[in-house]
């Protein structure tokens, strides 16, 4: 099995992020980099690793079957379809795009051209996740009721320091609920319709710092999402499943929080995540509120998540799978999301299409 020649585009946080998982995987091979910052340009290079003020450069000069996009949201459409136009396989970062137009274009692009195109909503590559969702498909919980889904925590005065995070389109709703609709979406399926309130009472930036959502399924389920990048709680994501320790390697400084931030619940029982807890009533003579609950814990594989997800994508860019999150998929997620931002300007219900 021959090994995948990647490069990346964009070499911040997330960037890093799959540096590390690339140059661990024995599927992949980091090839070279593309960066316009010095400091991005000389990491790469004390690491014997070429490097690229252009992309254009790079996609040039170098022999890639894959590339990460991992450029600031806006540049996401036109580094992509750089790579599309050389027939090159592609792993976006989420969003797909900043508008459902321009992901659209994305996706035809890579349609006509017949390039693979991987969406990086990469909790979808989690084995809890993963877990959870076989659960909720083999029964476990019966016929899915609600969903309850939390992303409460304070960020940093000092990450308020890059103006575009003041700014609209830097707050939770684009940055951290777009995870949750589309972790939602896996779970529950299509979204049918939804209503949202913002809030910027607290920081009074121009962006948003508190949200909440409430969501239809076309299934007839119902679920909820409350997002705050200002409340003390440890009720997040990134607090409580370990991804965000594996991402900037800080397992060593980070409490992880063991508490559920995520729960699907059906007509015969509920799981959570991360924690795994599956209650139901099942043996139980009279189920109901009055007799006591069954609590049992799945069992899941402990696994890196961004090495999960760049393992797939050298699958897909040797035909072996399909994209685990598509760019349609990834245009679903993303028209969702927005939708939640008219909803809240608005104070509409929004119909999503099928």
């Amino acid at each position: 099995m021959a090994s995948a020649r990647i490069g990346i585009i964009g070499l911040g946080t997330i960037g890093k992020a799959h540096w590390k998982v690339i140059r661990e995987s024995s599927q992949t091979t980091l090839i070279a980099v593309a960066d316009p910052t010095p400091s991005a340009l000389d990491f790469a290079r004390s690491e014997d690793i070429p490097a690229y003020a252009d992309y254009c450069e790079m996609l040039e000069n170098e022999t890639l079957d894959g590339v990460i996009v991992a450029v600031p949201n806006a540049q996401h459409v036109p580094v992509a379809l750089a790579c599309i136009e050389r027939n090159i396989a592609v792993l976006v970062e989420k969003p797909v795009a900043d508008s459902v137009e321009d992901a659209r274009v994305m996706c035809k692009a890579a349609e006509a051209r017949d390039v693979p195109l991987l969406v990086g909503h990469h909790r979808r590559h989690n084995a809890a996740i993963q877990r959870v969702r076989r659960g909720i498909h083999d029964g476990l919980i019966g016929r899915p009721v609600t969903a309850t889904v939390m992303y409460n925590q304070l960020k940093t005065a000092s990450y308020f320091d890059l103006d575009w995070r003041r700014q609209v389109g830097g707050g939770p709703i684009l940055i951290n609920l777009i995870h949750e609709i589309d972790l939602i979406r896996f779970m529950f399926g299509e979204i049918h319709s939804l209503q949202a309130v913002s809030s910027n009472a607290v920081r009074g930036f121009a962006v948003e710092d508190t949200a909440a959502v409430l969501l239809r399924f076309h299934s007839g389920a119902i679920g909820t999402i409350s997002v705050s990048d200002t409340a003390v709680s440890p009720f997040s994501w990134d607090l409580t499943s370990g991804e965000f320790d594996l991402m900037l390697e800080t397992s060593d400084r980070m409490k992880r929080q063991k508490v559920s931030t995520h729960v699907f619940s059906g007509t015969e029982g509920s799981l959570t995540l991360p924690t795994l807890q599956h209650y139901h009533y099942r043996g139980v003579a009279e189920p109901g509120w009055r007799s006591d609950l069954n609590a049992e814990v799945l069992a899941a594989e402990s696994a890196d998540t961004y090495l999960r997800q760049v393992e797939h994508f050298a699958r897909v860019i040797r035909r072996e799978e399909a994209p685990l999150v598509s760019g349609k998929d990834g245009v679903r997620t993303l028209q969702a999301t927005l939708a939640v931002k008219e909803a809240a300007a608005t104070g509409q219900t929004i119909m999503l299409s099928e």
